[in-house]
């Protein structure tokens, strides 16, 4: 993703990459090639302003160094690391360059503490566009604009293994050109469980149950017939679920109510159905293609496509993989011992779950059988580690204060 970024800042008009930020020397390499920019290697941020001032592509190993770095008005989070890169998120608000996150784990992790952070600097704190609860949420945005009531914002996944691991998905990966960590948190459903809570913590959404539904189709179409929308919309509210296998593959979409006769009229002539439920379908999402409108839209507009407006609605927790023993680690998002599925928060107490994001390095203090939820009360978390104590953060501004 970040690579592909660098790609598309390059060729995108009022936009340019002025620094690259990696822990692997080759991969900044391989993402300066597209920049005009001469390249330099850089170890502080004082060397890092000389670069940008005379026209150069600052690289370094530190986020931070950029983060603080003049020149820089947007900083784009694109790792796949937690804590530390919610230091480098941090570093950046507090020298009140925009943020735009497409690293959607400390996005939803933390996210009511950035976008608090955000705002008292006066910068924007946003989700990235391109991926599929951005795309949703630009949909969304179109068809309350058009008058419907939104029903249930819905995800294509392709395929799904909840016991995936970075072995056995090894051929896959190489196949993707994808880390196995990487490619084993969209195989088991963790990635898809974060994008949809995300949603649900902007738009004020909840799941039907934990992890959804996700039944199997062969298109989006059938969403009707696997799916009694009306019913769950009445007893639950908007809610968030998705599709499993359907065509089109890599699309979103969302379902819109509208009872008006004349509305359900003209909408049977444009071929949309009798009504009143509505079916919407956005047949594509195209990461670093669509991120740069709402980088512009941050540092041009101060304008956050998507944040956690209506807070803490949902969250990701952990669910064992495979019998977990007491004294062993839990190896996070992507790993051998876990995956994450979405599930409400209550209003009035917190959830007992392990939230998946803060499942690195944890160690099991009491037997966990497969497939049964990972709660607090079975794990050693120290609560002053970084991560922990951000998280804290984050669930204390979830009252709407800071957001």
């Amino acid at each position: 993703m970040g690579r592909g970024l660098a790609y598309q800042c390059a060729r995108t008009p009022g936009l340019d990459c002025v620094g690259i930020a990696d822990i692997d020397p080759g991969r900044n390499a391989e993402a300066a090639r597209f920049s005009s920019r001469e390249p330099v290697s850089v170890h502080t941020v004082a060397e890092a302003n000389r670069a940008i001032a005379r026209g150069k592509l600052p690289l370094c190993g530190d986020g931070e160094i950029l983060a603080t770095a003049d020149g820089v008005d947007v900083l784009i989070e694109a790792s796949s690391a937690i804590a530390a890169a919610a230091r480098t998120v941090l570093a950046a608000l507090a020298a009140r360059k925009h943020v735009v996150l497409m690293n959607s784990e400390v996005d939803l992790a933390f996210g009511p503490a950035l976008t608090a952070e955000a705002r008292a600097s006066g910068v924007v704190c946003t989700s990235c566009d391109g991926d599929q609860h951005t795309v949703l949420k630009r949909l969304i945005d179109e068809i309350t604009l058009w008058g419907f009531d939104l029903v249930m914002a819905g995800n294509l996944k392709g395929f799904l293994d909840r016991y995936a691991n970075p072995t056995t998905i090894a051929p896959e990966a190489a196949k993707r050109n994808l880390n196995n960590t990487m490619c084993t948190a969209y195989t088991d459903g963790t990635k898809l469980s974060i994008e949809m809570a995300l949603l649900a913590n902007a738009l004020g959404l909840s799941t039907c149950v934990p992890g959804m539904h996700g039944p199997r189709a062969d298109h989006v179409r059938e969403v009707f017939d696997l799916l009694d929308v009306a019913a769950l919309w009445h007893r639950h509210g908007p809610f968030v679920d998705y599709l499993l296998g359907a065509e089109p593959g890599g699309g979103v979409f969302a379902v819109g109510h509208c009872d008006h006769p004349y509305q359900r009229e003209m909408m049977a002539y444009y071929k949309m159905g009798a009504g009143p439920f509505y079916l919407f379908v956005r047949p594509y999402h195209l990461c670093h293609v669509e991120a740069v409108r709402c980088i512009a839209e941050a540092a041009l507009d101060g304008e956050a496509l998507l944040e956690p407006r209506a807070g803490r609605r949902t969250d990701v927790f952990a669910y064992a993989k495979r019998d977990l023993l007491a004294g062993e680690k839990l190896d996070g998002i992507g790993g051998y011992a876990c995956y994450g599925q979405i599930d409400n928060v209550p209003l009035d107490a917190d959830h007992p779950g392990l939230p998946i994001c803060l499942a690195d390095d944890v160690a099991v203090a009491r037997p966990v059988r497969k497939d049964e939820p990972v709660l607090l009360g079975d794990v050693e978390l120290d609560p002053t580690r970084p991560d922990a104590a951000l998280h804290r953060r984050a669930v204390a501004c979830t009252d709407g204060a800071c957001v």
